[in-house]
């Protein structure tokens, strides 16, 4: 486990994501098999699927989560994203038009922590892998929580250390040698892969994080592992 004298600085993390925006979804789906779409499909599960849905995506990225969630599914109506990183916000907007899905999703640069929204707005929430990059994740929860409607939901995957001893051996291994090593070859930035194991291994996940999502007032809250324990789903409803 990484010390908590090692953990990276968040403050700019926008700006690494900005550098390696040209690479991002190729080694994305690279350097996790693929299982990062099996994950966004795990996260469609619990989304409602009897009513059209007013979702956030927040930190989203190249809106790897609304694209997926349009063409999967029927039941969603709007999805606004939101990020940090204009780069990333940018290969995004050019994904959505190629899709021509601009009447249906909306990018604009936002903070996890100061959501633009007024209460009660959104039927669900969702973040994928990148809660563990803000500066202060209970302030970000509250903030996902004060714009949900009462009966809403929060959908966070994040990546978590597998479980089971052997595995767990074998997996930091590649996290920390071969990961870093291959991402930063293809992108020409290896600190940005070698940031990624370290906020990984400082980040509380599992039950840790689930009673960080109760503080934050969210009820019914789970946690679903995935892919041996390498990342997790977390629920919860306001």
């Amino acid at each position: 486990m990484t010390s908590s004298q090692d953990a990276p600085s968040r403050t700019r993390i926008y700006q690494m994501f900005d550098r390696i925006s040209p690479w991002y979804d190729g080694l994305n789906r690279l350097l996790s098999l693929r299982q990062d779409v099996r994950w966004r499909k795990k996260l469609a599960e619990f989304l409602p699927q009897d009513r059209p849905l007013r979702i956030l995506d927040v930190a989203t990225g190249t809106a790897d989560v609304p694209i997926f969630l349009l063409e999967k599914m029927p039941a969603v109506g709007k999805i606004v994203g939101i990020d940090p990183a204009k780069k990333m916000l940018s290969i995004g907007r050019d994904k959505i038009a190629r899709r021509k899905l601009q009447s249906v999703v909306t990018l604009f640069p936002g903070n996890a922590m100061q959501l633009p929204f007024p209460g009660d707005v959104f039927d669900a929430v969702t973040i994928s892998f990148g809660i563990r990059n803000v500066t202060d994740i209970g302030r970000a929860l509250r903030e996902m929580y004060r714009v949900l409607k009462p009966g809403g939901r929060v959908l966070i995957l994040e990546f978590s250390l597998p479980g089971f001893p052997l595995f767990r051996k074998i997996y930091l291994f590649y996290f920390r040698r071969l990961l870093p090593g291959i991402g930063g070859l293809l992108s020409g930035a290896p600190g940005a892969y070698r940031y990624l194991n370290r906020s990984v291994e400082t980040f509380p996940y599992g039950e840790n994080f689930l009673k960080r999502l109760e503080a934050s007032g969210f009820r019914r809250t789970k946690a679903v592992p995935l892919t041996f324990g390498i990342a997790t789903l977390y629920v919860g409803e306001k």
